[in-house]
């Protein structure tokens, strides 16, 4: 069941436009991992979704209806969705006093509040900090306040930016831990920005990749600035960054001039150092990164530009390359996707 949907969703700051969305499906119940680079979109877009920010143009809809950006309709909305900032703030209050803030305002009685209060606490890890200060948690202890904040509300979305970046790797795993739990336990749907392509991958079920502003099919971290040289018989010539140049099927590239190009991960593929590859497109450099991610080993090469793919863990038992050691990549070209801007 679709929990949101967007159709040719846009935000415009200025004379610039940050979010350019021609069709977004999220569904209900499930986590959702919004991925990434500084500036891509990723909290314009969570701040649409918590209806506390208003599209330029375009078409949003939530739980099957479409939403209408007027203050009634919305304060409805805004019930059923919580936003959990990247780095949120206690008010000057107990622990106990912060999350009973909002369950006032609900007019919840007393003895309920109670009860959520202690369910909240314990369900984040805090029921030690009950009658403590607020603004004396640490970093962590302030992020799992917020998430159980957001949960005394009973949300149907919880949205959370960044939730990992400014905490210890202690409370990393607490909160992928709490996030698991409220999902599978008490069926709220997630959808959570990062940087990190780890977290995204054990956590999500879904991974959203935004650049510039537009959703991607592949990981943002293949994503180029390239000119388009010309075309031959057989070719288009693409020079990237660094001076390699990848030769392409006839008519994969746009016009000559300069563009963005996407390369999927999955397309590209290690061939030994000693054999030459036959791909046209071929790309040699050092391997720079190696890790375990998920069921497969991401590598990142630096060939001029960095290039990042996922190799199966028998071909890496195979090959064995290490840190330092000159690879040569090949490219399929039906990995390439040209996109819109510079």
């Amino acid at each position: 069941m679709s929990l949101y949907y967007a159709r040719d969703l846009t935000r415009i700051h200025g004379r610039r436009t940050v979010l350019a969305i021609d069709s977004l499906d999220i569904e209900s119940g499930r986590i959702h991992g919004l991925l990434g680079a500084n500036g891509a979109g990723k909290t314009t877009l969570l701040n649409i979704l918590a209806f506390l920010d208003v599209p330029t143009a375009g078409h949003l809809g939530f739980d099957g209806r479409p939403v209408r950006f007027s203050g009634s309709h919305l304060r409805r909305l805004r019930r059923q969705v919580v936003l959990v900032d990247q780095h949120p703030v206690a008010f000057s209050t107990t622990v106990a006093g912060n999350i009973e803030f909002g369950l006032k305002i609900r007019r919840i009685g007393r003895r309920q509040r109670v009860r959520i209060i202690d369910e909240v606490l314990a369900l984040v890890g805090l029921e030690g900090f009950r009658n403590a200060s607020a603004r004396g948690l640490s970093g962590g202890e302030t992020q799992r306040l917020a998430m159980a904040r957001a949960l005394a509300v009973t949300p149907k979305v919880l949205l959370c930016d960044e939730p990992t970046s400014s905490v210890d790797v202690e409370n990393q795993a607490a909160i992928v831990d709490i996030l698991r739990r409220i999902n599978r336990e008490r069926g709220i749907s997630i959808i959570f920005t990062t940087h990190d392509r780890q977290l995204a991958a054990g956590l999500a079920d879904r991974i959203l990749y935004l650049d510039h502003g537009r959703l991607v099919a592949t990981g943002w971290e293949n994503v180029f600035s390239c000119t388009v040289e010309g075309h031959d018989e057989r070719h288009d010539r693409c020079l990237l960054p660094g001076g390699r140049r990848l030769l392409l099927p006839r008519g994969l590239a746009p016009a000559p001039g300069i563009c963005r190009l996407s390369i999927d991960p999955r397309a590209v593929q290690l061939a030994p150092p000693a054999r030459e590859t036959e791909a046209e497109q071929g790309l040699r450099g050092r391997v720079v990164l190696l890790t375990a991610e998920g069921e497969q080993v991401r590598m990142v090469v630096d060939a001029g530009i960095r290039i990042t793919l996922f190799i199966d863990p028998a071909r890496y038992r195979t090959l064995r390359p290490g840190i330092g050691d000159e690879v040569a990549l090949a490219v399929q070209p039906q990995g390439i996707c040209f996109l819109a801007g510079r």
